[in-house]
């Protein structure tokens, strides 16, 4: 059986995996990080997090979604033993959006938990949204308190760790959003450009794409980790 570790995004739950994760069937063997809630961290102290629930008796691929992709990439540039494979999805090695960095010093004023699901919805669905993907986005992000969210955006409109891309080794799979309102195409060629095994799959989808096409990416996830881990053709 192959093992999966997923990150999640901004929410940090796992929640929003669910539909992806029944999607991948029972051959594979997931392992959904949750972080704190309620404690407000940054990368440094989140990777810890992370790094202390990674199976360490069982080859693994490990998927950053967002938010979690500087941790993803951090992680995979230490070379970990058991580690087969990084699967990056809509995410970033760098702030995505540096034209807001000047705004960072602002987000403790931003009602980050309280904004309108409707504004949520535009950007991380888009024309893909339906009544139980808002709904689900509205209970998760009513389960983290404010001042995580904000301390996460803080820390992504500063996040930089694309000096560590030359050191990823194993097969990168990137899954890229045509509609992502989040993070630009950009993002996906800085990453391939310094990755040296790196594909890049695009998908008709929005940010959420886990969420919104989760049988197409499972199947594009499967089939990564059948020839990094198994050694499949």
């Amino acid at each position: 059986m192959s093992t999966l570790v997923l990150l999640p995004g901004l929410d940090g739950t796992g929640r929003l995996f669910a539909d992806f994760v029944a999607a991948l069937g029972p051959d594979i063997e997931v392992v959904v990080a949750s972080y704190p809630a309620h404690q407000p961290r940054g990368y440094a102290e989140l990777e810890t997090v992370v790094r202390a629930m990674l199976p360490t008796d069982r080859d693994y691929v490990l998927l950053g979604e967002s938010f979690s992709g500087p941790l993803a990439i951090s992680i995979a540039a230490s070379a970990p033993a058991s580690l087969r494979g990084l699967i990056l999805c809509c995410s970033f090695a760098r702030n995505p959006l540096p034209v807001l960095a000047p705004l960072r010093f602002l987000v403790g004023m931003f009602p980050v938990g309280m904004a309108p699901v409707s504004l949520l919805s535009y950007f991380l669905l888009g024309r893909f949204a339906s009544a139980r993907l808002r709904s689900a986005l509205a209970a998760t992000i009513a389960a983290v308190a404010p001042s995580v969210l904000r301390q996460r955006v803080r820390a992504a409109l500063t996040v930089d760790v694309s000096g560590a891309l030359s050191c990823i080794r194993v097969p990168m799979l990137y899954l890229r959003a045509s509609e992502d309102r989040v993070v630009p195409r950009s993002a996906s060629l800085l990453l391939s450009s310094r990755v040296a095994n790196a594909r890049v799959i695009e998908f008709d989808a929005p940010h959420f794409l886990l969420q919104v096409l989760p049988a197409d990416a499972a199947a594009a996830v499967t089939c990564f980790m059948s020839r990094t881990v198994l050694g499949q053709p």
